[in-house]
């Protein structure tokens, strides 16, 4: 039994399921733009800094504090985009698909790895250094 649920403005008749399918798709459109913010607000961020850590003459430290924060903000927004991801694959379950998410994860997580690895790495030089 399918549920039928009539459009207020006389238009086409809606089933319960395209109504879940639209609210998935614009889940996943405003959970990737949350994503896509993170990042350009973390580029953002970070291209002040530089400019800032340049102009007064920059330490290494600086720009290590510099890649930390950018790769913070990368990492996030990659999370959110990995998230929508998948729920757009709960809209469109093919194999295809799947695969074509298979690969952005496979290669986002090795992205965010060699993040992580290069953060806990310069966390570990700055708590030796200090």
């Amino acid at each position: 039994m399918r549920a039928v649920l009539a459009a207020s403005d006389g238009g086409k008749a809606l089933t319960l399921f395209e109504l879940c399918a639209q609210a998935l798709h614009i889940a996943a459109l405003c959970v990737g733009a949350v994503g896509l913010l993170i990042i350009l607000y973390g580029v953002a961020r970070g291209t002040v800094k530089l400019l800032v850590t340049e102009v007064r003459g920059s330490k290494t430290q600086d720009r290590n504090t510099l890649r930390m924060d950018l790769g913070y903000y990368l990492l996030l927004g990659l999370e959110f985009l990995v998230a929508a991801d998948i729920i757009e694959t709960l809209l469109a379950p093919g194999l295809e698909h799947v695969l074509v998410l298979g690969a952005i994860v496979l290669i986002r997580t090795v992205i965010s790895i060699s993040l992580n690895w290069e953060l806990k790495q310069h966390a570990e030089h700055v708590a030796e250094a200090a």
